[in-house]
């Protein structure tokens, strides 16, 4: 069962310009900000998208590693980070796609006359024909 919120620990250093992030349990998952809490918005923004990833790719998620367990290397300072993934799941299930369609060259120029939005109509007309 996916679990609805995930905890893991960050580490966080300074590099002169930006605050640098990266989760010692999850390789590639790394990211930035401008101060810390700029790199903490950063940090959940990358930790649910990476984790939504994973789920979608049926890999395997590794356990978060307990942050006293966690070697710091340099300047590094350990966060935990949590994120809501059932809130997230939702989010990206209500994102928009682009699709092409094929139309009639006159029903274009008449919708267009009328100032017709093609996306609403589109999402209507597949709500009311799924019955959704």
């Amino acid at each position: 069962m996916k679990k609805d919120v995930r905890v893991y620990p960050a580490l966080l250093s300074e590099d002169g310009e930006y605050v640098c992030v990266r989760f010692p349990d999850l390789p590639g998952c790394n990211t930035f900000g401008t101060d810390y809490a700029d790199a903490i918005a950063s940090a959940k923004d990358a930790l649910g998208g990476h984790l939504l990833c994973m789920e979608d790719d049926n890999d395997p998620i590794p356990s978060p590693t307990p942050v006293n367990k966690l070697e710091p290397e340099g300047d590094e300072v350990a966060v935990i980070i949590d994120v809501r993934m059932d809130i997230l799941r939702k989010e990206e299930i209500k994102k928009s796609v682009n699709k092409n369609v094929t139309i009639p060259a006159w029903l274009n120029e008449m919708a267009m006359e009328n100032k017709i939005n093609f996306s609403s109509t589109l999402q209507e007309a597949l709500r009311e024909r799924l019955g959704v």
